[in-house]
């Protein structure tokens, strides 16, 4: 391949976080075969489950496949550029086409052209452009057509009245549905039908009166027979067990205790009765027709009166003589053929066989094949019209994925919008199911949920990209509401969730907030505990009294003592604590103790804020993409600043109330606050005036001093002014104190 930058002169543009072609007119889609497959964006995406005319998907999925990939988009873009005239009008993305627009130049050109006027012949339209509805129904189109080309017959493709009619006749035994929508017939269908109808009149020949032992009669004969049969052979088999053993007559005979225990009228029970013998078994073997089951009666009657049987007892040697009879006619049944046109009756089916219009029919098949051409030209038409209209955007969610960082427009693979815990997201993917060891790659928190609906029947699961607001109430089995881009609503279920940081001001707080739930959940812990092990001295308190047994221990004052003297002791330690914590404070200032609480959350906080800066920074929808059968072939970032504009959260107005008792109650609450805030500010800085200062702390407020006055000496009582001693004179020292 080429090197696109010796071929064409292609612009780039950053999208995304990174370099992208630019597609800027008809030009960029004509000389896409020249582009680097390596400069893709998209090396291959699936046809189903995309917020796109799955149509057009199939159109340009050539193979069928069900996977879109580069030289399928090329393959495309060639034919399409040359069937129009002005590339740049597939920018428009217009829903019609002027008859003027296609390129009569190329041969396929001015045969589509010819199409798309014989559609609107079709159609008895006026007019000089074609649109995407005029093509769309197909039954509208060659509705008023002898042939379109299917190779498919209808009544309305016969020259006379006698043709339609045959049409229409082997139409109902086996048809197939023709482009205009009407039941018509195929070559193969017509084949079919005059084999047999052949076959039928043949086998129909064959029934001679040898085959109908018993005439006009001997269908039913046989069916009176057949209905005997099992009943007749259960009756001899119980005659032979009698003669090889007479010790058997009771075990085969009619079971009285049976009869016995017929509650109600015996008439109603004939189902019961018809279980017993055919008649009673006797060792001679022979059945007595007039003294058969009464169950079975009728039936006896029957057959002897279609049968004309004259005997008044039947051996099984007679019995097996009259199935014989009926042989030629089996044979003649199971040789049967032509059932489909038996319907039609034998009369018929000769009629058609006499005036042999077979070949006529096939030459109207033929006619209509010669159309073939023709017609897929028609179809062709609304395939120029679909993708005149949708491949510039599907080239922009392929070639470029730039319809995905355009805030006015929706990515082909955003399913729809979901709403969770005070907020929405429009990142939504359909996936097959969880797959957090793909998605996991992306830096991106995901909610997998499993959407089912109903009203329509329909469920799938979606993987939803949270990218702002905090997670702290978002749980596996949690609910919510999704809805698909044409609105329909769908209850959805968290299923999965892929952790990751949403912003760095959530990864701030988060070594906090795991050390507050592991504090709660060991506080939880143990006043369970407590609270079990209280309820369970209760509980044997109780019994213990209830059963009369001896009472509790007296109190012990020497064991209070000793706990009230450990819990003095714990206070002690922490007062010892504290004093430590002051001591080692002695002499930094205020400020400097704000800087050293700063430093110390920095360090707390600073390892999960910087690892969520560099998730943040590399969040790419790539992975999630790969993981619904796509092959992204270049980073797909999701900046912080994007991610805004893809999650939305609540955002609630200021409150004003709009009844005056509110509003006044609303007033004095307001000024309680201010009143409780001001006492509280008052006594922190006096806090800080006597108690922070004493300890080598220095406040920025001034330290409150309390002053005493003391009254003044009067002159009497003043003591006398001691002379000044000479400060020359040398001064004695003390004599030593003898021991």
């Amino acid at each position: 391949m080429k090197k696109n930058n010796d071929t064409y002169p292609w612009q780039f543009a950053s999208v995304g976080g990174t370099v992208r072609v630019k597609i800027r007119n008809g030009e960029d889609i004509r000389h896409l075969p020249e582009l680097d497959r390596k400069m893709w964006t998209v090396l291959s995406c699936p046809v189903s489950g995309l917020e796109f005319d799955e149509k057009t998907l199939k159109l340009i999925d050539t193979d069928a496949d069900g996977k879109i990939r580069v030289d399928e988009v090329i393959k495309t873009a060639q034919w399409l550029t040359r069937i129009v005239k002005n590339a740049d009008d597939l920018l428009k993305e217009n829903d019609s086409l002027k008859l003027a627009d296609f390129n009569t130049a190329d041969p396929d050109g001015a045969r589509l052209e010819a199409s798309a006027r014989q559609i609107l012949k079709n159609l008895k339209l006026e007019k000089d452009e074609i649109a995407l509805e005029d093509t769309a129904d197909n039954v509208k189109i060659f509705a008023e057509t002898k042939f379109n080309g299917d190779g498919i017959i209808t009544p309305a493709s016969a020259d006379d009245e006698a043709t339609a009619k045959l049409i229409e006749t082997i139409a109902g035994i086996a048809s197939a549905t023709d482009r205009s929508g009407v039941a018509g017939i195929t070559a193969e269908q017509i084949e079919a039908f005059y084999t047999a109808c052949a076959d039928f009149a043949a086998w129909k020949e064959a029934g001679t009166k040898e085959v109908f032992p018993f005439g006009d009669k001997t269908a039913d004969a046989l069916a009176a027979v057949n209905a005997l049969k099992d009943k007749v052979a259960d009756y001899f088999m119980r005659c032979k067990l009698i003669g090889f053993d007479p010790a058997t007559a009771g075990a085969v005979d009619v079971s009285v205790d049976k009869i016995a225990a017929i509650e109600g009228n015996l008439a109603a029970a004939s189902g019961e009765i018809g279980l017993q013998p055919l008649a009673k078994p006797a060792a001679d073997g022979k059945l007595v027709l007039a003294a058969v089951n009464p169950a079975w009666k009728g039936a006896v009657d029957a057959m002897v009166s279609l049968t004309g049987l004259d005997k008044e007892a039947v051996t099984e040697a007679d019995w097996a003589d009259l199935i014989g009879k009926f042989a030629p006619y089996t044979a003649w049944l199971d040789a049967k053929k032509g059932a489909e046109v038996e319907a039609l009756g034998l009369e018929a089916v000769s009629a058609i066989l006499k005036e042999d219009k077979k070949a006529a029919l096939l030459e109207l098949v033929e006619k209509d094949k010669a159309e073939e051409a023709n017609a897929l030209s028609i179809e062709e038409v609304d395939k120029v019209l679909r993708l005149n209209k949708y491949f510039y955007r599907f080239l922009n969610n392929y070639v470029v994925l730039a319809d995905f960082y355009d805030p006015a427009q929706k990515a082909v693979f955003q399913a729809g919008r979901l709403y969770i815990d005070q907020r929405s997201t429009d990142l939504c993917v359909k996936v097959a199911g969880p797959a957090p060891e793909i998605s996991s790659l992306s830096g991106m928190y995901i909610l997998y949920c499993a959407c089912t609906s109903e009203k329509l029947g329909k469920s799938f699961n979606i993987a939803a990209v949270l990218t702002d607001g905090d997670v702290d109430g978002l749980r596996e089995g949690k609910n919510a509401v999704f809805y698909d881009r044409e609105g329909n609503d769908y209850t959805a279920k968290v299923i999965a969730i892929v952790d990751n940081p949403i912003s760095v001001r959530q990864a701030f707080w988060t070594p906090y907030k795991k050390v507050a739930r592991m504090v709660s959940d060991r506080v939880d812990k143990k006043a369970a505990e407590k609270n079990e092990k209280s309820m369970t001295g209760l509980t044997e308190a109780t019994n213990t009294a209830a059963d009369g047994k001896a009472p509790a221990a007296p109190f012990d004052i020497a064991k209070f003592a000793g706990i009230f003297a450990a819990v003095s002791m714990g206070i002690g330690l922490v007062g010892a604590a504290i004093a430590g914590i002051a001591s080692a404070l002695k002499g930094i200032t205020f400020w400097q103790v704000l800087i050293i609480i700063a430093v110390v959350m920095l360090l707390i906080s600073g390892p999960s804020m910087f690892i969520a800066w560099r998730k943040l920074r590399r969040r790419d929808l790539g992975p999630v993409l790969n993981a619904n059968g796509w092959a992204i072939n270049a980073k797909s970032l999701v900046s912080v600043k994007f991610g805004k504009t893809l999650t939305s959260l609540a955002k609630y107005p200021k409150l004003t109330a709009v009844d005056p008792e509110a509003r006044r109650k609303s007033m004095w609450r307001r000024f309680w606050c201010c009143l409780c805030g001001a006492v509280i500010i008052a006594c922190v800085a006096l806090w800080l005036c006597n108690v922070l200062a004493p300890i080598g702390i220095k406040s920025p407020l001034p330290r409150y001093k309390e002053t005493v006055e003391v009254p003044a000496e009067t002159p009497a009582e003043a003591p006398a002014e001691a002379p000044a001693a000479d400060a020359a004179a040398p001064q004695e020292e003390p004599a030593p104190v003898a021991e």
